[in-house]
């Protein structure tokens, strides 16, 4: 049953993620109006006591927070759009994948119509919808994130990044990315133990372990990156050239691909050209910088 001293919510766009938005809504006890294009996709949260509204007209009427997940930014202008006058004195949260320019362009267009807007990346998968643990990202306007925290705090973690809208996909490309390479670099060490013998789950639990002095690492790293200075105080590249010589000895032993640490080590080898040998790790993001 729906508590009614909660916030109304609208979800709009019926995806999986958008479904996994408005069933947290409606679990949290949150009256909740959805609409989508193919109208079917809302009987399940119809029959858990969602109300499906016939237009995006009529859904965004209905509650003070909309919240928007669909294919992409195309997709919200399409609809949202032609409802402007609707949406004058509500907030937008907007969930949708895009860019950081995109979600710039959606705050300014906003702003000029009189809406509130938050610009958002989910952290996550449907799945970890309505877990704490999970973060979603805001952007746009701290004080509307403030404001509405108690009612998106039941989706995820609300991480506030500030003013600039575009923060939250500029995030979350980056986050994907980092996602991108630590599965990457665990398939290929979990592939190089399996060779011998280790089953996956059990070499997992020392990598997870392992993480945590990794991200002890990086913490250290973001400072000397913010200063533009990279003491070799831990290990420097030219120790860990000779490292990752142990590591494509072993995947060759093994037959496992080594693209990956070449990678690696063909950055490695390009600080240490450049006479930066001696420097930390943390030197090697200004081969990632434009020249």
């Amino acid at each position: 049953m729906s508590d009614s001293t909660k916030q109304h919510v609208t979800v709009i766009g019926l995806g999986r993620m958008g479904t996994a938005l408005a069933d947290a809504f409606l679990t949290a006890g949150h009256p909740t109006t959805v609409y989508n294009r193919t109208p079917d996709k809302a009987g399940p949260l119809v029959a858990r006591g969602a109300r499906s509204a016939a237009s995006v007209a009529e859904a965004v009427a209905a509650s003070e927070l909309v919240v928007v997940c669909v294919l992409d930014d195309a997709a919200v202008r399409e609809l949202l759009v032609p409802v402007a006058d609707a949406l004058r004195g509500r907030v937008l949260v907007n969930l949708t994948s895009g860019s950081p320019e995109q979600a710039r362009e959606q705050a300014a267009w906003a702003a000029a119509h009189g809406i509130g807007y938050l610009d958002g990346g989910v952290m996550t998968t449907p799945p970890g919808i309505g877990d704490s643990a999970n973060m979603i990202l805001y952007a746009g306007s701290p004080e509307l994130l403030a404001a509405h925290r108690e009612t998106l705090a039941v989706l995820g973690d609300p991480v506030d990044l500030g003013t600039d809208a575009g923060l939250a996909s500029l995030y979350d490309a980056g986050l994907l990315g980092l996602m991108w390479s630590v599965f990457g670099g665990w398939l290929h060490a979990t592939a190089l133990t399996g060779a011998d013998g280790v089953p996956a789950k059990e070499f997992t639990e020392v990598a997870v372990r392992w993480l945590r002095t990794v991200a002890w690492f990086m913490s250290g790293y973001a400072g000397q990156i913010d200063a533009g200075a990279y003491p070799g105080d831990d290990a420097t590249i030219d120790v860990q050239v000779a490292a990752i010589g142990h590591l494509l000895h072993a995947g060759e032993a093994r037959g496992v691909d080594d693209r990956l640490p070449r990678l690696h080590l063909e950055l490695m080898r390009e600080a240490v050209a450049a006479g930066h040998g001696g420097d930390s790790y943390a030197r090697i993001i200004e081969a990632f910088r434009k020249k």
